[in-house]
């Protein structure tokens, strides 16, 4: 990947260090140097928000879709590192929570053991992405299937980007990630957790600052280890012929009640994790979450199902610990309610490498984790008002069926994560 961006005005001034780095894959290999940076400037500058006029429809909009729903999602329950790793006392629970914490117990093994882990103060990653819709289906009678991307383990096709990851625990975390030309930020401070994008200014997630979804796909094993010593075992699943335990872990009513508001109400949310019971390691990673938006204007709400799978794989040793280096995520985003012609099912991928991890970052100070200055905790009735929702209904009627759907899943899922 290209960390730093070459100044063809002076031959003779300094290479720029890009704040996030690019993937190889965007410089032309059959053009010159010249040709191929000026291809990345038109697709760093492609999308940015004065170029967006058409924000409901086309290309931007699924690139929106993808980075809203599959940039930054947070996994349903805060973490803790002030309890014990590993229980001593596994028999003192009942027989499914006991079976948990055996399992966790052999991952926290599979992984480095519990010295190396608790030796890793912060940590740093650098990855590339790839990523786009796979299917669209809307109404009762009429489907549209689209596979207008086919994404693959050698990252083929699909919308392209960079992302780097900071990290000085579980509330503690800094996002940033291109896909593109389209930046997004997204981090905590331990007090909120916020994201920033080109076409909506920073907000806070409702709720307790939650970690980010991306550590637990394989980068960050003893957050991993400290959510699931409270799951319980549930049965076993052979996921790509290997043979799993699988745990569950559900949050809490309030949890889900601090993360709703008048207008949406968080039902339910869920997160399983596939354990190999060959080698111990996380091989999958599942959650899925249930919401309701209560619709102005009549009596009708409208239900979102979010489910996300992630497939971890080509674990690595660094410094003592397994990290995961590459993966494959698939969300179907489900919404219900209403009519059935109102019904739609969007499918979405993407596909993950990883390129450098790094361990105990020196310099790595509090700072770094600010919030931006213009972030404003704001209710999800500005996001679901009757404004709003008059507002789409005018872009809609414009847009073939496609786009009406697609701008609808935009808007409802602002606040999914």
């Amino acid at each position: 990947m290209r960390k730093l961006c070459p100044n063809f005005d002076r031959e003779d001034g300094l290479d720029t260090v890009l704040e996030v780095p690019i993937p190889e894959e965007m410089f032309a290999s059959k053009t010159s140097n010249m040709i191929s940076w000026q291809n990345m400037k038109a697709w760093m500058t492609s999308s940015h928000p004065s170029n967006m006029t058409a924000l409901f429809g086309g290309r931007n909009a699924e690139i929106q879709l993808l980075l809203g729903v599959v940039g930054a999602p947070l996994i349903p329950i805060a973490i803790s590192y002030d309890h014990e790793l590993i229980s001593r006392n596994i028999k003192d629970h009942p027989i499914e929570a006991s079976m948990a914490k055996y399992i966790v117990k052999q991952y926290t093994a599979a992984v480095g053991g519990e010295k190396a882990l608790n030796s890793i103060e912060s940590m740093y990653a650098m990855g590339k992405v790839r990523m786009g819709a796979s299917e669209f289906c809307s109404g009762e009678k009429n489907v549209k299937a689209m596979k207008v991307k086919n994404l693959r383990s050698s990252l083929q096709g699909g919308e392209m980007g960079g992302f780097v990851l900071w990290q000085k625990g579980p509330e503690l975390w800094c996002l940033e990630l291109v896909v593109s030309g389209c930046k997004i930020s997204a981090g905590s401070d331990g007090k909120v957790a916020w994201r920033q994008t080109p076409w909506h200014h920073s907000h806070a997630s409702r709720g307790p600052p939650r970690p980010l979804r991306r550590f637990l796909q394989g980068l960050d094993p003893r957050s991993t280890a400290n959510l699931f010593s409270n799951s319980v075992c549930v049965g076993e699943k052979a996921i790509n012929d290997e043979d799993c335990f699988i745990l569950k872990l559900e949050a809490d009513s309030s949890t889900l009640k601090a993360r709703s508001s008048n207008n949406v109400e968080i039902i339910r949310h869920t997160i399983w994790g596939y354990f190999s019971q060959r080698t111990g390691l996380l091989v999958q990673l599942e959650d899925s979450h249930l919401l309701r938006i209560k619709a102005t204007g009549n009596n009708d709400n409208i239900f979102w199902e979010t489910t996300m799978v992630s497939l971890i794989q080509d674990y690595r040793t660094i410094d003592g610990v397994n990290i995961a280096h590459s993966g494959k995520t698939t969300v179907s985003l489900f919404r219900f309610g209403e009519n059935s012609t109102g019904h739609s099912r969007t499918r979405m991928e993407e596909v993950w490498e990883i390129e450098e991890v790094d361990f105990n970052i020196k310099g790595l100070s509090m700072e770094c984790f600010l919030p931006p200055g213009d972030l404003k905790k704001e209710e999800e009735e500005k996001f679901y008002g009757t404004t709003y929702f008059q507002s789409l209904e005018r872009v809609s009627r414009a847009r073939n069926l496609v786009h009406q759907m697609i701008a609808k899943v935009v808007i409802d899922t602002k606040e999914l994560a």
